[in-house]
C-alpha cells in the first residue's frame, strides 16, 4: 500500500478539495478492495444524489421563499421529512435546518414589531443578509461533507 497517497487524499479531504465519498473510493481503490466501505450501505439513495449535494439542496431550498412565499419553509422541511429516516446526517442537517428556520422566523417577527420604532427597519436588513450568508456558508460546508451549525440558533428540535 502506498501511505504517501493515502496521506495526499486525506489532506484533500480535509482541505475539502474532494467529498467524503470520492476519499472513500479512492481509499478503497489504494488498499484493493471492490468496494469502499460506507457507512452508507444499505440506504436509500437520496433522489438519485450523493448524499453532499442533496444536503447542500437542503441548505440552498431555504432560498426558495425569496422567489415563492413559504417555499422556503416546506421545501427543505419536506426533504428532511422524506429521508430523515433513511440516512442520519440528513437528519442532523435537517433539524439544524428547521431549527435555523424558527429561530429566525422568531427574529423576523420581532423586528417587524420594531419596524412602529423604526428601529426594526435596518434589524431586518442584517437579518436577511445574515439569512443569505449563513445559508451560503452551510451549503458550501454540507457539499464538501462537513456540519455547521447556524449561528445565532435555538434548539427546538434535538
Amino acid at each position: 500500500m502506498d501511505y504517501d497517497k493515502l496521506k495526499l487524499l486525506l489532506e484533500m479531504r480535509e482541505k475539502g478539495d474532494i467529498t467524503e465519498e470520492e476519499y472513500q473510493r479512492e481509499k478503497a481503490k489504494l488498499m484493493g478492495e471492490d468496494e469502499p466501505k460506507s457507512s452508507a450501505v444499505g440506504q436509500k439513495p437520496l433522489w438519485g444524489l450523493e448524499e453532499n449535494n442533496y444536503i447542500m439542496l437542503m441548505h440552498l431550498s431555504q432560498l426558495a421563499g425569496w422567489v415563492l412565499p413559504l417555499l422556503g419553509y416546506v421545501l427543505p422541511i419536506l426533504m428532511w421529512i422524506l429521508n430523515k429516516e433513511n440516512n442520519p446526517n440528513v437528519d442532523k442537517h435537517g433539524k439544524n435546518i428547521v431549527n435555523f428556520t424558527i429561530s429566525y422566523l422568531i427574529y423576523t417577527i420581532v423586528a417587524g414589531l420594531l419596524v412602529l420604532l423604526v428601529v426594526g427597519i435596518p434589524i431586518l436588513i442584517v437579518l436577511g443578509i445574515l439569512m443569505l450568508v449563513y445559508i451560503i456558508i452551510a451549503a458550501v460546508r454540507a457539499a464538501s461533507g462537513q456540519y455547521w451549525k447556524y449561528p445565532m440558533t435555538i434548539e427546538f428540535v434535538k
